[in-house]
């Protein structure tokens, strides 16, 4: 069998890795996938943008694909899977209506709040002027969050009143998330320690995938702005095992429900950001696809095929599945070009790709390099997931960054604490 995948990241990278191991598939197309997936056996680049669903269609009908897997959120939101499905054709990911789950914080917001599932207090404004009057009667932390997608870049945590009106005109003023920041949303600021909790979900039933922590921002200790993530880890000790059914019973099941009766049969990866704190368990967003740089470690540790699991869960057979998982964590450090998530530079060659990838249990997963000549140079904001597998999380830790040690290029940025938080619970 054939399979298109769609998407160019890093996620992408490890999907495409995954899938092509799998002896159900005969080929991997991607597109446009990278230089990295490019050299993956099994796997081919077609030129054609993960956004360009009339010309994404003409490559699965002639080529005559059995699954198609939709990587990055901005397809679901237009419409991809709905165009698809009408031609008869097999899509792991959810049609529109289920993807403005992320597409749209405020429908995110008014979903959770209708169906009770855990979540910050909130207000929804959709002019400045209403908006900055209401901050000016907060104190204390609060978060702003463009409506719309903004690349993992659109949440803004304040630490006072005087950031939050900075936050609200970056948003709304200045426009630096174009459409997405037409109407925002101002939440109280939650307290406690993240993680991520994806499942696949048939539209009836989830089936939860193991747990995992990002880190958003782009500074040791969880500094500065908010990134598409800079690192994570699987298993996320905070994610006990009564914390992990509380999730399932009051956000996982519920919210696929919910969607179930606003008429969209969810299909594909649920992906709901928490925060847990002492015990109590609050969304602070959904997703609409598998987290980015999550999936590196999470397919490391799947022993699973998956495309038995998405086939099945197209088909509304995923009550009779279970996923196996290897014994070890996982780790990836992101790598990203200086400047990021802000300007950076592009095309500096990169070196040690190659002695990364020979340390044992270690892979690289590329989502921002192109090729140039016989190595591959910078051509994004996050580059490489350095990839690393250990026993116990101090393990994959210490190999995650041995391996990245073997990797430079100039002005190159990364986390030094990936992973920190799950040494802390030790």
């Amino acid at each position: 069998m054939k399979v298109l995948l769609v998407g160019s990241g890093g996620r992408e990278h490890a999907l495409a890795w995954k899938v092509a191991q799998s002896p159900e598939v005969s080929e991997v197309i991607v597109a446009p996938g990278n230089a990295g997936i490019a050299r993956e056996p099994k796997c081919r680049l077609a030129n054609v943008s993960a956004e360009d669903i009339p010309s994404l269609l003409d490559l699965a009908i002639a080529e005559k694909v059995g699954l198609v897997i939709v990587g990055p959120e901005a397809p679901l939101v237009n419409g991809l899977a709905d165009v698809f499905t009408q031609s008869g054709l097999k899509v792991f990911g959810p049609p529109a209506k289920g993807a403005l789950i992320e597409g749209s914080k405020v429908f995110a917001k008014n979903l959770m709040r209708k169906h009770g599932v855990p979540s910050a207090e909130f207000e929804v404004f959709d002019d400045y002027d209403r908006a900055a009057a209401y901050l000016k009667e907060l104190t204390g932390p609060v978060v702003v969050k463009a409506d719309g997608l903004a690349a993992g870049k659109g949440v803004l945590v304040c630490k006072d009143q005087a950031e939050a009106l900075e936050a609200l005109a970056l948003i709304m003023k200045e426009r630096t998330f174009g459409q997405a920041g037409d109407r925002v949303v101002i939440e109280e600021c939650l307290t406690g320690e993240e993680a991520s909790f994806i499942a696949f979900t048939d539209g009836e039933y989830v089936l939860p995938l193991a747990s995992s922590q990002d880190h958003k921002p782009i500074f040791d200790d969880d500094k500065g702005p908010n990134t598409g993530g800079m690192g994570a880890y699987s298993p996320a000790p905070v994610v006990t095992h009564e914390i992990h059914d509380i999730i399932m019973k009051s956000v996982m099941i519920p919210t696929v429900e919910a969607l179930a009766q606003q008429g969209s049969r969810y299909v594909g990866f649920l992906y709901a950001g928490l925060m847990i704190d002492q015990g109590s368990i609050k969304v602070l967003e959904f997703n609409a696809r598998m987290g980015d740089p999550e999936a590196q470690p999470l397919l490391m540790r799947m022993k699973s095929d998956p495309v038995p699991l998405m086939l099945a869960a197209i088909d509304g057979n995923l009550r009779s599945c279970e996923i196996e998982w290897e014994p070890e964590d996982a780790v990836c450090v992101v790598m990203a070009s200086g400047g990021y998530p802000a300007s950076y530079a592009k095309g500096k060659p990169i070196s040690g790709i190659a002695e990364a990838e020979r340390l044992d249990g270690v892979k690289v997963f590329h989502a921002g390099t192109r090729l140039a000549g016989d190595g591959f140079v910078t051509s994004g904001g996050r580059v490489l997931g350095v990839t690393a597998r250990g026993n116990g999380i101090a393990a994959a830790i210490d190999k995650a960054y041995e391996a990245v040690g073997k990797i430079t290029w100039e002005n190159v940025h990364y986390r030094r604490d990936i992973g920190k938080k799950a040494l802390n619970r030790l």
